[in-house]
């Protein structure tokens, strides 16, 4: 099989990798871009956004994304069906394999592989996925406007979700495995102190249940000890906050990662430990992981990318 050579390899969709496609392809890059695993990424299991500008009137992921998407072919980008399993980041120009075993020679890369919501492994989650479980309170939140809902989850990521959501939902409930929760000091006393957040402390998530979309989850108090109790709450929505996990695993040892695997880049720009290589999108976002950040850094990946190959003479 005949091996693919480009300017520009980008690895992943999204915001992230579609907007790179946009700009790359504007400045004459050539771009291929391999859709990974989740053609168009998370957004592609979100039913309605409306906090992405430019759609004044909210529009569903799966719409958005082909939007991107449809921009990034019209400037002549190359989009493949297929996913990157292996990488050799080891000198350029660099060498990548897809899932058919067909060679990519790229010259640079933008990674955009992003991240996945980490779940609690209930067949319900993904029953009611986009029908009231969310792993996304700032995305979500604004549906459950004076609604009762859930935040499973005891760090500092469920603390901020079950604040952010106090302020829009009339009642939030924390389901927390331990008798304590992990968060620092200053969250713990903010969530304390808010009067329509409940924390269910000892509690277990063992399904949910509804019609058309969550009415209500069952829980477990005091799981395998004498006083264990079974019982079931009343809600409307249900948000998962134990965590992400970015898809890097076979850029360990080719990238440097932080302790989460999240990859690092060298701010203010998106370039990574690797010359040629840039991140963009989830994958190196821990902390915001919106769909518009993305997008803005895959405009920056590929802005950098441009300038790397310019200073490099490859343009």
């Amino acid at each position: 099989m005949e091996d693919k050579k480009t300017k520009l390899l980008i690895i992943g969709s999204g915001p992230a990798g579609y907007t790179a496609a946009i700009y790359a392809s504007r400045a004459n890059l050539q771009p291929v871009l391999y859709e990974g695993h989740q053609p168009g990424g998370q957004l592609t299991q979100t039913t309605e956004i409306e906090n992405f500008p430019g759609y004044p009137e909210g529009t569903l992921g799966m719409e958005m994304m082909d939007d991107f998407r449809r921009q990034s072919l019209r400037f002549g980008a190359e989009i493949v069906n297929g996913i990157i399993t292996k990488v050799d980041f080891s000198k350029r120009p660099f060498v990548c394999e897809d899932d058919s075993g067909r060679r990519i020679v790229a010259e640079s890369v933008i990674v955009c592989t992003g991240a996945q919501a980490k779940y609690l492994g209930l067949d319900d989650e993904e029953k009611y996925r986009g029908l009231g479980v969310s792993a996304c309170a700032t995305c979500d939140g604004f549906f459950y406007r004076k609604k009762v809902v859930a935040v499973v989850g005891g760090g500092d990521t469920a603390c901020e979700e079950a604040l952010y959501l106090s302020s829009l939902a009339s009642k939030v409930y924390m389901v927390v495995r331990k008798d304590y929760l992990r968060a620092s000091h200053t969250m713990k006393r903010r969530v304390e102190q808010k009067e329509n957040i409940e924390i269910l402390f000892k509690c277990n998530t063992v399904g949910l249940y509804g019609e058309d979309g969550v009415e209500g989850m069952s829980l477990v108090r005091n799981k395998g000890e004498e006083n264990e109790e079974y019982f079931n709450v009343p809600i409307d929505g249900f948000f998962l906050a134990i965590g992400h996990k970015p898809n890097t695993d076979i850029f360990k040892g080719q990238l440097d990662l932080d302790a989460e695997g999240y990859i690092i880049t060298k701010s203010p720009t998106t370039a990574t430990s690797v010359p040629g290589v840039f991140a963009a999108g989830d994958c190196a976002d821990p902390i915001y992981r919106q769909a518009v950040t993305s997008a803005g850094t895959g405009c920056r990946a590929a802005l950098d990318a441009e300038k790397f190959l310019v200073d490099a003479n490859d343009l």
